[in-house]
């Protein structure tokens, strides 16, 4: 059985997961950029805008981006074929990886807590997609053996 039938659930369940984590965000960014802007993670919390200035054009790039990127992730979830899951988990990846390494050296404009709840949810995806990627891995040959001496 190859590692991709045989991961089957657990990779299509990653890849739903990126699907619509990343989703949600990017369609309320192109949705309300403004409001994502001042507002998101909701709450007390406005982990953007203490970054500022606001820039409705960056703000929907990301979003559009993001939703790239969860369309890709939702088709390898459908589709479930090797290279377009391995495809999907290197590209969240590689768009992953420089977010989260921005956000570890913005930290002194966030409380602890909210600290620990960004980089946490941001160190989510590359790790979901690093987790997909080694799931979604081509299936080892089997090693030659070598044939019998013939006497």
């Amino acid at each position: 059985m190859d590692t991709i039938t045989e991961h089957r659930t657990v990779i299509r369940f990653g890849l739903v997961y990126l699907a619509v984590t990343i989703g949600i965000v990017a369609l309320w960014i192109l949705l309300a950029p403004r409001e994502f802007y001042d507002d998101f993670p909701t709450g007390p919390a406005a982990w953007v805008s203490a970054l500022p200035p606001y820039n409705e054009h960056l703000e929907r790039d990301f979003g559009a981006y993001g939703l790239g990127l969860a369309v890709l992730a939702g088709l390898a979830a459908w589709w479930m074929e090797r290279r377009v899951v391995q495809a999907a988990a290197i590209t969240i990846f590689v768009a992953g990886v420089p977010h989260l390494i921005y956000h570890l050296t913005t930290t002194g404009q966030y409380s602890t807590s909210d600290n620990v709840a960004s980089i946490g949810g941001l160190a989510l995806q590359p790790l979901f997609a690093l987790g997909i990627l080694y799931l979604a891995r081509a299936p080892r040959k089997a090693a030659a053996r070598p044939l019998p001496e013939r006497g």
